[in-house]
């Protein structure tokens, strides 16, 4: 295992890889965005998080991540908005990879962005797990899965979700994993509108409700299980979604207009704010993609992804 090798080790594994490559080795990873098909909130923590039931999943709404060689470590992206620096969650993947590692981080990180920004669909988490996972290869470190994705926890919850993706049950804070089996290639489309949602005002807000309606996240598991598809789809759930389609009415007009255009079901992921419906095939999501865009929204097709291979 790689725990059990030195630093020393790790320095001629690596030099000795180094002269195998061409020089300013250029490595790409995919960084898919996540939706979450069932949400339920079960309590908060001595922690002060939240405890929660989750069933997550992948969608082909995707980021590219480049790792190329470089004197330093520099994040860069293809959005001026966003910062590159120390606060990029894929800048500080690449500081503890490094420290995990025993290595300096000496690569430039390009990230091309296609997910919405501040979209509650983990953007930010995924590029950050693309990161390790890209390191682990470029540095042949080998390590499997379940390593990364604790590595990932110590960046934010969703991290270690992003690490293989698929469909999974996400538990505690978010970071228990349990894999579920892959669900078939369903087409979705996305839309946000131009709205910023903090999470945690979502949970400070979600802790006032009352009679709350808790989604099935039981029966939704045993349904993929199953594979049962429609009784998956019948299960969508998201407790939080009444609590931000409450402060913001811009989400239910996503929700209204998505099911008249013949999406069905619709719901919000996460603490939103994108909301996000079922089609029967990629040309109507693109029908409807194409109305929502023409209402200013962010709008995009996508399918479900299955479990990546690390």
């Amino acid at each position: 295992m790689f725990a059990e090798r030195s630093g020393t080790d790790l320095d001629k594994t690596a030099a000795a890889c180094r002269n195998d490559r061409e020089p300013f080795m250029k490595l790409t990873e995919t960084g898919y965005a996540k939706i979450n098909l069932g949400l339920d909130v079960l309590g908060l923590r001595p922690d002060k998080y939240h405890e929660v039931a989750m069933v997550m999943q992948t969608v082909s709404l995707s980021d590219t991540v480049t790792i190329t060689e470089s004197p330093e470590l520099e994040v860069t992206t293809d959005r001026p908005e966003l910062e590159g620096g120390p606060s990029n969650l894929a800048y500080k993947a690449a500081v503890l990879m490094g420290e995990f590692a025993r290595r300096e981080p000496r690569v430039h990180i390009h990230i091309e962005k296609r997910i919405f920004l501040t979209a509650g669909l983990a953007g930010g988490s995924t590029d950050a797990a693309a990161v390790l996972r890209g390191l682990n290869r470029y540095w042949e470190l080998g390590l499997p899965a379940e390593k990364l994705e604790r590595l990932g926890a110590k960046l934010g919850s969703d991290v270690p979700f992003c690490v293989a993706g698929g469909t999974a049950l996400a538990t505690g804070r978010g970071e228990i994993l349990t894999p579920l089996p892959d669900l078939p290639p369903l087409q979705l489309v996305l839309a946000k509108p131009q709205l910023e949602i903090s999470t945690p005002w979502a949970y400070r807000e979600f802790d006032k409700q009352k009679n709350v309606i808790h989604p099935d996240i039981d029966g939704m598991v045993q349904a993929v299980r199953a594979g049962d598809v429609p009784g998956v789809l019948r299960r969508l759930g998201n407790v939080l979604e009444p609590v931000t389609a409450g402060a913001h009415p811009e989400i239910g007009e996503i929700r209204e207009d998505m099911l008249a255009y013949g999406a069905e079901p619709v719901m919000m992921s996460g603490s939103g704010p994108t909301v996000f419906g079922f089609v029967k095939n990629r040309e109507a999501g693109e029908q409807i993609a194409g109305i929502l865009q023409s209402l200013c929204l962010e709008a995009a097709v996508a399918e479900l992804v299955g479990r990546k291979s690390v």
